[in-house]
């Protein structure tokens, strides 16, 4: 059945996904993940672990987040109630779109999958409410690994489209270092993750 289509984007080893989906007047069929089709379209994880997250209005923002080192994880994302803004940035050094960030709008309604590689931070913005957002890892979380930006860091000009004072974010992630901040320990080298 299956089969999934796969759009390179601007952002380096960044990948946006479309599954095949199958409708008629009682809803819809897709498979959300085949190992087999991700294999033949190139992309070759071993993931291990899913996490899901709910959201239950809109205005929530988490991230950017990392892990560092050997926890380092590639991420497969994708919403299966309401909508988010996700948005990546590359902090690998060395990488050709280091320091740039895009965001991409996943839905219930469009289905898409994002692959973020190690060495992205990641984060998303809930256009709706009751957000449930899935997320498969190739490698567990780590506590001690932990890391992240501050979302409203200035070198980074990312656009989110919510007022800062207005976001409801953890004091975890409004307190997250910036950017630049970051850049003076970064754990991250292209091509060595």
């Amino acid at each position: 059945m299956g089969k999934i289509l796969v759009q390179e984007t601007k952002l380096q080893d960044v990948k946006l996904i479309t599954p095949a989906v199958f409708g008629d007047n009682r809803g819809f069929f897709m498979e959300s993940y085949s190992d087999q089709d991700f294999k033949d379209a190139g992309i070759d994880f071993d993931f291990i672990q899913d996490n899901h997250s709910l959201s239950t209005q809109a205005g929530v923002l988490r991230g950017l987040h990392f892990q560092r080192g050997k926890a380092a994880q590639t991420k497969l994302i994708r919403v299966v109630t309401g909508a988010v803004l996700d948005v990546i940035v590359d902090v690998r050094a060395g990488s050709p779109t280091y320091a740039q960030w895009e965001g991409y709008i996943l839905s219930a309604s469009n289905h898409r999958q994002l692959l973020v590689p190690k060495g992205y931070a990641h984060g998303f913005v809930t256009l709706t409410d009751d957000v449930n957002f899935l997320y498969k890892c190739d490698n567990p979380y780590n506590a001690e690994a932990d890391g992240g930006i501050s979302f409203k860091t200035p070198e980074l000009n990312i656009y989110w489209p919510i007022e800062f004072d207005k976001a409801i974010t953890s004091e975890k992630d409004a307190a997250q270092p910036t950017f630049t901040e970051f850049e003076k320990d970064n754990p991250f080298k292209y091509g060595e993750i």
